[in-house]
């Protein structure tokens, strides 16, 4: 119930983030790209592990979520959306959710 929670409430984390106008964006010292690998990443892992059934069907939502998002972004003012950035972030996501597939499939054997 935990990393189920914690999986929705991450990806509504990265919607928020994704479409506020870049002003209001909060920053870190880390590079761009690993801001958005890192936040893919965890939710990726969280979906993983909270809902390890139906992984294709999980990989295809996700994926199409991480594409609406960059989409989206060409309509928020100071926002852009970038090929490179999906591509980030499809990556985090996708190495998250397999890590988290993994993680409960070892831990159910």
């Amino acid at each position: 119930m935990i990393p189920q929670a914690c999986a929705w409430i991450l990806l509504m984390a990265v919607a928020v983030l994704s479409l506020l106008p870049a002003e209001y964006r909060p920053a870190t010292v880390l590079p761009h790209s690993v801001e958005h690998f890192s936040l893919f990443l965890v939710t990726g892992l969280a979906f993983g592990v909270g809902y390890p059934e139906r992984r294709l069907f999980q990989f295809a939502i996700l994926l199409f979520f991480t594409a609406g998002i960059e989409l989206v972004q060409l309509v928020v003012p100071g926002r852009h959306a970038r090929l490179s950035d999906f591509m980030i972030d499809a990556l985090g996501m996708t190495i998250g959710l397999s890590i988290g597939f993994i993680g409960t499939k070892r831990s159910t054997h």
